[in-house]
């Protein structure tokens, strides 16, 4: 067990425990505090230093730093899920928590690692490049509708003239440097075989174009392995119900909890697709034949469409509007059977 190093990350330090000596140290969580981890472990474990593991949870940004030190200097490590420690430490009937406590638990999390979940991180540049450029995109686009709202409150109050020239002017601004890292996105994606060919299977359904595309695959790229399920509840589709005994009984809606972002993308082109594309405008129908109100039926039309997104990309096909008219007339034939 001396062998794994527990970590616990947060934004500006990391608190480590190191077993060899049953020490508790804090660095800071930037480059030169990873080094001065790096330059005690060595000096602690000699040659032994090579066989060590870190253990800790992927905190998002904050653990970005941790795992690229690693994959440079080819450290096996141990990420854990906060699931997983959660579980473990009630295990162990732990009540007490603190940055040091859970160094300790992580290391302690050791004893339960299999080898095909100790690996040294990979990070993939491309994807991170991709990643760092939707990110900023989201931020222009969120500060946009933001002065947006401002502007047409601003009108609606008479507000000062020179108040709405100004804001006229940011949005313009914004709205410039929108359509260039839109179009800075889509050049790096053309740049790179496979993100082309994944992009263009998401954009291969019809009511899909670049825009949607983008914050799709963006959204498969960071989630590889996720599920259906997932998916949807990372979207914010997924269904709430509240109903407690015999007094609460709530109309059941979506969560609206995952990422606003796609939801808001994805409005104009399921009004598209609920048009143009076959499969989805029958699905839309068949919803509203059944009396779901329109705003419920796009809701729907936009969860099957991220899923179907998500099938192509993950199976490597394109869209082919002729299977889903060979499906349908086979199950019209069945059913007449």
């Amino acid at each position: 067990m001396n062998k794994y190093i527990g970590i616990d990350v947060a934004k500006a330090t990391l608190q480590v425990y190191i077993p060899k000596r049953n020490t508790d140290i804090e660095f800071e969580n930037s480059p030169a505090g990873l080094k001065g981890l790096y330059a005690k472990l060595k000096k602690q474990y000699k040659d032994d230093y090579r066989s060590l593991i870190f253990v800790y949870e992927p905190t998002g940004s904050y653990s970005t730093l941790l795992d690229r030190f690693s994959m440079e200097h080819s450290i096996n490590c141990f990420k854990v899920k906060p699931s997983q420690s959660s579980s473990f430490s009630k295990s162990l009937d732990n009540r007490n928590k603190s940055d040091k406590i859970d160094a300790r638990l992580l290391h302690e999390m050791g004893a339960i690692a299999k080898p095909k979940n100790i690996s040294i991180p990979h990070i993939d540049e491309d994807a991170h490049l991709l990643q760092s450029l939707y990110k900023y995109l989201r931020r222009i686009i969120k500060e946009t509708t933001a002065l947006s709202n401002y502007l047409e409150a601003s009108l609606l109050h008479q507000e000062d003239p020179f108040i709405i020239k100004r804001l006229r002017s940011k949005i313009k601004t914004l709205e410039k440097e929108e359509k260039e890292i839109t179009q800075k996105i889509l050049t790096f994606i053309k740049q790179n075989k496979t993100y082309k060919n994944d992009f263009e299977n998401i954009t291969s359904i019809k009511g899909v174009g670049p825009v949607a595309g983008i914050a799709l695959f963006y959204l498969f790229l960071r989630y590889p392995d996720i599920s259906r399920n997932k998916l949807t509840a990372l979207c914010g589709l997924d269904p709430v119900t509240k109903s407690s005994g015999s007094s609460v009984n709530k109309k059941g809606h979506i969560s609206k909890q995952g990422n606003k972002m796609i939801r808001s993308t994805l409005f104009m082109p399921v009004l598209c697709a609920t048009t143009f594309n076959q499969e989805l405008k029958t699905f839309y129908e068949h919803l509203k034949s059944n009396g779901k109100h329109s705003t419920v039926a796009q809701i729907a039309v936009m969860k099957k469409l991220i899923l179907l997104a998500h099938s192509l990309y993950i199976n490597n096909e394109k869209y082919d509007p002729e299977r889903y008219l060979k499906y349908q007339q086979l199950s019209k034939a069945a059913a007449m059977i």
